[in-house]
């Protein structure tokens, strides 16, 4: 998400006439608001935008074309960044995998959501890579399925031995003994260390604790956010009721029906 938003002010200013920093500063601001307000949960997004407004300033005695060609290096360096951090947070993690292991994940952290082989992800691939002969499951990750869609299609394509699951199903296969490890991503990680995800993993993890299964948390530097205490303090993310409602298009639940989600 950072480095999309990162490569995303480079689109939205790289037409930009103005002539002189104020006026280049105005458009610039306009972008990093509207990128801001599309991801309130994930705080890599807004460190990106940061990182990006604050080399802008750095450079405001420069000519404006030059700026914009500052920036979009920038930006791609977040992006050779990102690619590098996942690389090795894969070989750091897959350090705790151990041989014939079964892994499970929720929700996406793959090379679909980054700009290299993922968090989560990267430590699966990196320990198949290794060949330690690992199984992984893989939540569903209702409502929009980014699991099913996502995670088990990439898992698929490099050959990992991987099974769906449903939501709802983790707490059974942990009874039966079938999980060794879990492993996510997260959207933000407060100053105590408390963890933001897609939801659902608040639940993966109680059930993990309560079946003695350890729980990895995979993310960069960007994630975390000293500047919040604890976890109460993380914005949460409201979003589409049409999710649950009407999930891939096909209405499930009945016209008028209230519904929360996070």
């Amino acid at each position: 998400i950072g480095v999309s938003a990162a490569l995303g002010v480079v689109v939205g200013i790289q037409d930009s006439q103005a002539g002189d920093y104020p006026s280049f500063k105005s458009e610039l601001d306009t972008v990093v608001d509207v990128l801001a307000a599309t991801r309130p949960t994930a705080v890599n997004l807004f460190w990106a935008l940061e990182r990006m407004r604050r080399t802008a300033e750095a450079h405001q005695d420069t000519p404006v074309e030059d700026i914009k060609r500052i920036l979009r290096k920038e930006a791609l360096d977040i992006l050779t960044e990102d690619q590098d951090m996942c690389r090795r947070i894969g070989i750091h993690g897959a350090t705790l995998i151990g041989e014939g292991q079964t892994v499970l994940t929720h929700c996406n952290a793959g090379a679909l959501a980054t700009a290299g082989a993922g968090t989560a992800l990267s430590v699966i691939y990196q320990a198949h890579q290794d060949g330690k002969g690992i199984r992984v499951f893989a939540d569903e990750t209702r409502p929009i399925l980014q699991g099913a869609r996502l995670t088990a299609w990439e898992l698929l394509q490099s050959g990992v031995d991987v099974t769906l699951i449903c939501d709802s199903m983790a707490a059974q296969v942990m009874k039966e003994g079938k999980i060794d490890c879990i492993v996510v991503g997260a959207d933000r990680i407060a100053a105590n260390g408390d963890v933001a995800n897609k939801i659902g993993t608040y639940g993966v993890a109680v059930l993990g604790q309560a079946h003695n299964i350890p729980f990895y948390v995979a993310a960069p530097f960007s994630t975390i956010d000293l500047a919040i205490e604890h976890g109460d303090g993380i914005p949460i993310e409201q979003r589409n009721p049409v999710e649950v409602t009407q999930g891939l298009g096909k209405r499930t639940a009945p016209v008028g029906i209230r519904v929360y989600n996070p």
